[in-house]
């Protein structure tokens, strides 16, 4: 079976949705996503989206903010790229019927998180990102150009250099393979453009906040079909997730701490001074290195942040989705502090692309988490995420709406799937089982704090996996956890050997074998080419 449209859109969250909605009265769009179309990581994002939105802040004092927290590896063009084209953004998502939260006099009520010398956080309460989903799905659905495929996942792109079964000087993406996974049907889709909008992968690491669907399948099938991957080492982990064997890791957003929560030890100590001027608001990578030494000194399983002090009512109105899924595991954050731990939120690397997002295969673009954009540098800024996915949206739907007006040729011709003789599988146990494996691997060996001998571990045992998993893939007919192991451990795999290529600490990267930033060597991007054409998927 085959589906062709003017663009494919892989990913339904702020990045995809923004992208499709703008595009779709200009030509026809395919829009994929592995669940419905809700279940997204935007869709989880409780604190806000950060632009210059008050007359007290400037442009120039977002993009200083973003690159210090970025340990100074962004790219200043890019910043100063996203930030001025941020308040933009924003009246589009309100134009799209988005309802930030506004003060009693009716202006909109900006908060202040981590890293942020100003308060610039636009919020809808404590659930932002569902605010924002809620708008721009319920302006795709409308939009009779989008045609909308759940419960369908990526297999593979499909390039010039696979359909002529040669490498060659420029290689341009014309599709994607796409599994549906309820008819258990691999579906070829052809497209003018290709625009890879997956989110993160931080189901690589075995404690993540990021829901269930963030196995960097972007990254993977980019990276496999020769795009280059870049600062895949800078893997930023939340400081502050519930600690509760029940609670799945649940997010405790920044702004508990922008607003005045006080991380403390079990006796009541507030460690922060201790580490840094900005006490409560240092940014994440130094709380969440933070949180980690003190666990490690006291052997204590979490820590605990406080901020009964604001009282009932303030608690309430500000946090009413923290406050009642809290009281639902027995903790009231009115009266006790809500005990939390670190734990994988946000890959600040991705699939290296141009200002203009698209990556070096012609045609292929990738916006939001899955790109490496310039923005994060080694360490994201709080809540400049959303307004990353927003941005780059627009100017990659600028930029391939400026090429569909150049007279395309009809739709690329896509092959259809192949699966040789591979069968169904009776070992399911396998997949399982190397899915626990990789993730503890890295949770253990390629955390917050790192040294060379547990990296070299960790590569050692990926690729042992890697080869398994091969061997299996050909074997066998997909599934979706098939799909999502090979994806995870691919992108494991690069995690580990950027790592392993930085020999310094910067920003999310902490390495005890070098612990000093190194700006001579290694004030640079890591780039990993992407693979070899090979003739496979």
């Amino acid at each position: 079976m085959k589906i062709t449209s003017d663009f494919l859109v892989i990913g339904s969250g702020i990045a995809g949705l923004s992208y499709a909605l703008k595009v779709a009265d200009k030509g026809t769009v395919s829009l994929v996503t592995k669940r419905e179309i809700d279940v997204t990581a935007t869709q989880l994002a409780q604190g806000g989206i950060a632009t210059v939105f008050s007359a007290e802040d400037n442009f120039q004092s977002h993009a200083e903010d973003t690159m210090v927290a970025g340990a100074y590896l962004s790219d200043p063009e890019i910043v100063d790229l996203v930030v001025q084209s941020g308040p933009q953004a924003i009246h589009d998502l309100i134009d799209l019927g988005v309802k930030f939260s506004r003060k009693e006099d009716d202006q909109y009520d900006l908060t202040r998180e981590g890293g942020h010398s100003q308060r610039r956080i636009l919020h809808a309460k404590d659930a932002t990102g569902r605010e924002i989903e809620r708008a721009l799905v319920e302006a795709a659905l409308k939009h009779p150009n989008i045609n909308l495929y759940q419960h369908h996942i990526a297999v593979d792109l499909i390039t010039e250099s696979k359909v002529q079964q040669k490498k060659l000087e420029t290689n341009s993406c014309l599709g994607s393979y796409v599994l549906d996974i309820k008819n258990h049907e691999v579906i070829a889709f052809g497209a003018h453009f290709t625009i890879l909008a997956t989110g993160g992968a931080g189901k690589v690491y075995l404690y993540t906040c990021n829901p269930d669907i963030a196995t960097g399948d972007g990254v993977a099938i980019g990276w496999r079909a020769g795009a280059n991957v870049a600062n895949m080492e800078f893997m930023q982990f939340h400081p502050t997730t519930l600690y509760h064997p029940l609670a799945k890791s649940f997010l405790i957003s920044e702004a508990v701490r922008g607003e005045g929560g006080i991380l403390k030890r079990s006796d009541g100590y507030a460690f922060m001074p201790d580490y840094h001027t900005l006490k409560d608001l240092a940014p994440r990578d130094i709380v969440a290195r933070a949180i980690d030494s003190e666990m490690k000194k006291s052997g204590a399983d979490c820590v605990f942040l406080d901020i009964t002090y604001k009282g009932d009512d303030f608690i309430k109105g500000h946090f009413p989705m923290i406050y009642e899924t809290c009281l639902g595991f027995g903790i009231d954050m009115t009266k006790e502090p809500i005990p939390v731990v670190p734990a994988a939120h946000y890959l600040c690397g991705g699939l290296n692309v141009d200002k203009n997002s698209e990556t070096n295969i012609h045609n292929l673009f990738a916006i939001g988490e899955v790109a490496c954009s310039g923005l994060h540098g080694a360490n994201r800024l709080a809540s400049n995420s959303l307004l990353e996915g927003a941005v780059f949206a627009k100017i990659a739907a600028d930029v391939t709406l400026s090429r569909l007006e150049e007279n395309l040729p009809s739709h690329p011709h896509v092959p259809p799937w192949d699966c040789g003789k591979a069968t169904n599988s009776d070992e399911e146990v396998i997949v399982a089982h190397n899915w626990d494996e990789i993730r503890r691997c890295m949770w253990n060996y390629v955390g917050i704090v790192r040294s060379d001998k547990r990296l070299q571990r960790a590569m050692n045992r990926i690729q042992m996996i890697q080869a398994e998993i091969d061997e299996y893939y050909w074997n066998f007919l997909l599934t979706s956890d098939l799909i999502e192991l090979r994806n995870l451990t691919t992108v494991a795999q690069l995690i580990v050997q950027s790592a392993l290529s930085r020999h310094e600490s910067r920003g999310l990267h902490y390495t005890i074998d070098y612990p000093e930033r190194d700006d001579a060597n290694f004030h640079r991007d890591t780039i990993i080419p992407g693979a070899r054409f090979s003739g496979k998927g």
